[in-house]
């Protein structure tokens, strides 16, 4: 009788914790619960950073605009960039380089450069299959960086 009652107590324990588990699953996609921030639906840091190392490598491999690159110092632009999506998104990141508009002064970015590597960007989130919503979002935050980036 008494192992009886220890195997249903188990098994009453068991159910308890599955459907605890189940509850509290549900309630990450309710209408009103609080939703991961970019940052944390992207990866967090190991993301963004592959992410920008392969953006990285594209823009080197695009004769469009890997000009613009010849003399910067890329592992500095690429910590640079992991700062500003990671503080884009949500993340505890905090971006110390200097502005779009500064860091982009007298450079002579047309359109069709912007244009280009924001190609580079979205073949390497499609590379690591960011899903669209994400994608769209992330694009969203870096997009109006356009007007301080591109030359007038």
């Amino acid at each position: 009788m008494k192992t009886e009652s220890i195997h249903a107590a188990s098994r009453l324990l068991s159910v308890t914790v599955l459907v605890a588990a189940l509850g509290l699953a549900g309630c990450q996609s309710m209408p009103g619960a609080p939703r991961a921030s970019l940052y944390e639906r992207l990866g967090g840091m190991p993301a963004i950073t592959a992410v920008v190392d392969d953006f990285v490598g594209n823009v080197a491999g695009d004769k469009r605009i890997n000009g613009f690159f010849g003399s910067t110092d890329i592992p500095r632009l690429k910590r640079l960039l992991v700062e500003q999506i990671c503080a884009g998104t949500g993340g505890p990141c905090t971006y110390t380089g200097r502005s779009m508009q500064a860091s982009h002064a007298n450079m002579g970015v047309q359109e069709m450069h912007f244009n280009a590597l924001v190609e580079d960007l979205v073949k390497t989130l499609d590379k690591f299959k960011v899903p669209q919503q994400e994608k769209g979002e992330l694009l969203a935050i870096l997009g109006p960086m356009k007007s301080d980036i591109v030359a007038r």
